[in-house]
């Protein structure tokens, strides 16, 4: 960047009004991984996410960490490198068999990947997130096996057949099931990977790598703060939500619509704090569902849904964005091919946020600041109502 001054550099003249706000729209960083913009959605290193949602996920994992797509040869020595990586250390299995299984997924996950960490790390920043990024199939497998009460090993599964093709494989699900349950979490994962610097688990990932703490660490706190409802368990409350519906008429789903802003409940799927079109990846999983499941319950559902609730939610002049996010059809692809129990829809997008927050860290650690990283983070708060009783 030359030494003028461009609108991105422009310092925020603070007030009163951005206290206590979440530091909402206040810049406080950089970021080369990906973009959301109000009229395009997601995109990973200047590519739009509909363009490369149904590329392989391994070749966006090179996207992110390279901020290129590979070159043919470039994505045979990158998988060989990442499916080398997939070793298991010694005693995780054992520490997941003895978890609490009334614990959510998600505290499983974030104990999961603690563990790993615990158990087997380099310190070396871009090597841990390889390494974390390539045992995640058989992490969430072990999760999803040892919570359905299947104890034991899991089954041992050559990772050159893909990331999600391996996770499903360990799984031993029906024959029939498993093209359905590939194809969708395939483009699931690429489609969650990454959104920007800002986001909460993102943020907190990266606040926490700040400190100096290792890689696993800094994750499992992405992990945790990735887990509320106003984050990514969304995708577990939207089917839910659907569910609750229970009928794709027009006139009973904008019944149930406008009873829940009645009783201040919130209407899942829609809206974004950026957006002010439907979310791109909601539109693709659209699509996708009309391929794989146009006929599905909870899909016509959502269909219904996404014509009535963007027109009852903009009669309210406050909602500035009333339409489809990326939550309402995920968890539904994710049931109709078999994935049940949204309990775990969560996880999945733990899972593909790994990628993208393992890539940011790496760059505010070791790019930023021309190699210097970016300094422990360190907000400032002001002293109000503290005067001694």
């Amino acid at each position: 960047m030359s030494g003028e001054e461009s609108s991105e550099d422009v310092l925020l003249n603070l007030t009163q009004a951005h206290l206590d706000i979440g530091m909402r729209g206040i810049p406080v960083g950089t970021c080369r991984t990906s973009s959301v913009s109000t009229d395009g959605g997601v995109h990973y290193v200047g590519y739009p996410i509909a363009e490369i949602a149904e590329m392989d996920p391994e070749d966006i994992v090179f996207l992110l960490f390279n901020k290129r797509l590979p070159k043919p040869q470039e994505a045979v020595d990158f998988r060989a490198d990442l499916f080398a990586r997939a070793t298991i250390p010694d005693g995780a299995l054992e520490v997941l068999e003895n978890l609490p299984k009334e614990g959510h997924p998600m505290d499983w996950l974030s104990i999961g990947i603690h563990t790993i960490g615990m158990l087997e790390k380099t310190n070396d920043w871009k090597e841990d997130a390889l390494n974390l990024i390539a045992r995640m199939p058989w992490l969430m497998a072990a999760i999803f096996r040892i919570r359905g009460g299947r104890s034991g090993p899991v089954p041992v599964v050559d990772p050159h057949i893909g990331m999600a093709e391996a996770f499903v494989a360990m799984l031993e699900p029906a024959a029939e099931q498993v093209a359905g349950m590939v194809k969708v979490l395939r483009t699931f994962l690429v489609l969650h990977m990454d959104h920007g610097g800002g986001n909460l688990s993102t943020f907190t990932g990266k606040a926490v790598a700040s400190g100096h703490a290792d890689l696993y660490s800094s994750m499992a706190a992405a992990m945790n703060a990735l887990s509320g409802p106003l984050h990514g368990r969304a995708n577990q409350s939207c089917l839910e939500f659907v569910m609750r519906i229970g009928t794709d008429d027009p006139l009973e789903v904008e019944k149930f619509v406008r009873n829940e802003l009645a009783e201040k409940r919130p209407v899942f799927g829609f809206g974004h704090a950026v957006l002010r079109v439907e979310d791109p990846r909601a539109t693709f999983q659209f699509a996708l569902g009309e391929r794989v499941c146009p006929n599905d319950a909870n899909f016509r559902i959502i269909r219904t849904l996404r014509e009535v609730a963007p027109r009852v939610l903009a009669e309210n002049p406050r909602i500035s964005n009333p339409n489809a996010n990326v939550d309402i059809a995920s968890g539904t692809l994710l049931h109709h091919v078999g994935f049940h129990k949204p309990d775990y829809y969560t996880t999945f997008f733990g899972w593909a946020r790994v990628v993208g927050i393992g890539a940011q860290i790496i760059d505010e650690r070791t790019v930023a600041r021309n190699g210097k990283g970016v300094p422990i983070y360190r907000p400032k708060y002001i002293a109000v109502e503290q005067d001694r009783d």
